[in-house]
């Protein structure tokens, strides 16, 4: 027997919509208080052992220099953007790659062992699966964008910056809620 779950359009009750199989057996969802301290000790400990914090930003700098590295490596010895990415060792060596491939493998194995893992593009009911993946695309550029202006990603701000009290770290997060809210109102309807 599969379980139901009843949903509402526009103030007017539809039918039921069964879940699959997959998502009636799929484990409970982590409390977020319990998850939230979780990572608290992965960052504490990322300080211990490593002596630095979480972010992203930088894996993905340092393939990018090594991609351009093989395509024009005299480019890249005079590109000083680059230099911080290309030392002495290989910069696929950098710690900021291993936490990134770290961190996609265990939500691998952690959606596997929920039984939580599928291809889909969650999307609301007045959107299209294209233009939800343009609306993607084009968020992750600003993003992406963003962050190499602010030398560093949103995670290395909230956690690492807001971990070492860096007032900065604190302004700029309540900024990007503030920032969401604000802009949830305008999409929406996307999503109801």
């Amino acid at each position: 027997m599969s379980a139901v779950s009843p949903t509402a359009v526009a103030g007017k009750h539809a039918e039921p919509v069964p879940r699959s199989a997959q998502a009636s057996r799929a484990a409970a969802y982590m409390n977020p208080y319990v998850a939230g301290a979780g990572l608290g000790l992965v960052l504490l400990a990322s300080f211990v052992i490593m002596g630095r914090g979480l972010g992203a930003a930088g894996a993905f700098s340092s393939f990018i220099a090594w991609i351009a590295q093989m395509i024009s490596p005299e480019h890249v010895e005079a590109n000083a953007v680059y230099s911080d990415y290309l030392g002495d060792q290989h910069p696929l060596k950098a710690w900021l790659v291993f936490l990134v491939a770290g961190a996609f493998v265990g939500a691998l194995v952690s959606g596997l062992m929920a039984h939580r893992f599928g291809f889909a593009v969650d999307k609301g009911p007045r959107i299209a699966t294209a233009g939800r993946l343009g609306y993607a695309f084009f968020g992750g550029a600003l993003a992406g964008i963003g962050a190499k202006m602010a030398l560093g990603c949103t995670s290395g701000q909230a956690l690492t910056g807001g971990a070492l009290l860096n007032t900065g770290s604190w302004i700029f997060m309540m900024m990007v809620f503030t920032g969401g809210f604000a802009a949830a109102w305008f999409v929406r309807k996307q999503w109801i």
